[in-house]
Formats: C-alpha cells, structure tokens, sequence
C-alpha cells in the first residue's frame, strides 16, 4: 500500500494548479536563466530543471518531445536544446542549478531565494597529495620569518 508515499511538494496547492505553476517556473527559467521566487518553489522545480537541460544533452527526439511535454513551450526548448548542442554543459554531469537564499520577505516573511542556471565550466578538485605538500612547506618557511626580524632589529640597534 502506498500509504503517506505522496511524490514531490504539493506546494499548498491542489495537484493540477501544483503541475501549472511548476511548469511556468521551469519555462520561466529556462527563458530567463534567472528567477526570484520561494525557497520550497525553487527546491520543487530545480529536479524538473535539471531533468531537462539532461534531456537536452541527449539531443534525440523523443528526449525533445519529454521535454516539450514538460515545460510547454516549443520556442524555449529549442533554444535549450541548441545550447546543449554548443556544449554549454558538456562537462557537467548534473547540477545544473544553483539555489542562493535571499532571506525573509517583508510582507509575509516567506522565505525567498535566486534559482539560475549553472553556466561556468566544472572545476576539477585538488587532489589531496599536492595540499598537504603546501602545508609543508608553508610550516618550514614560518619559523625562518621570525629570525630575519630578530636580525634585521638588531642591525637597526
């Protein structure tokens, strides 16, 4: 039984103004590369997004006509799918959007974030061997500091 197994946030919504106001924000998005709207809102939409922008890297038709179906606008997701197609997220397995908290609204203290799209490319990490070679030899060089005051305080004397 699927007893208190509900899928996704309902938003305080029925379901079917749930489905329309997350497929205007994911268009909005994805027109906009930038919108200003709820922090549960932003967390709600950022999968759909994400989804997309996923399908758009694939690139076939049947990945067109999902996401087609998904935001509802021809014009969008072509230009979506052409961006995928210049590389735009080539590098990137996910996360696609970034999520910045803004803080409290002052007419009823809903809590308010940025939701954009990623564009800059992945970053590789540092790996862990070429860290710990700095930290040494940052520690030999502290101690050399001290002495050349000493000398250089000395000679001034």
């Amino acid at each position: 039984m699927r007893h208190q197994k509900k899928r996704g946030m309902k938003l305080g919504t029925d379901a079917s103004h749930t489905k329309a106001m997350k497929k205007s924000l994911v268009s909005a998005l994805l027109a906009n590369d930038r919108i200003k709207t709820t922090l549960p809102r932003a967390k709600a939409i950022r999968g759909d997004v994400d989804r997309v922008i996923a399908w758009a890297k694939k690139g076939d038709l049947h990945s067109r006509r999902l996401a087609i179906a998904k935001v509802g606008d021809k014009e969008i997701i072509r230009e979506i799918f052409e961006k995928a197609a210049q590389g735009m997220w080539a590098d990137r397995n996910g996360g696609f959007t970034r999520i910045m908290k803004l803080g409290p609204r002052k007419g009823d203290n809903a809590e308010v974030a940025i939701i954009e799209l990623v564009t800059e490319p992945v970053k590789p990490k540092a790996k862990k061997a070429a860290k710990t070679e700095v930290k040494k030899v940052e520690k030999v060089e502290a101690p050399a500091e001290p002495e050349a005051e000493a000398e250089a305080t000395e000679a001034a004397e």
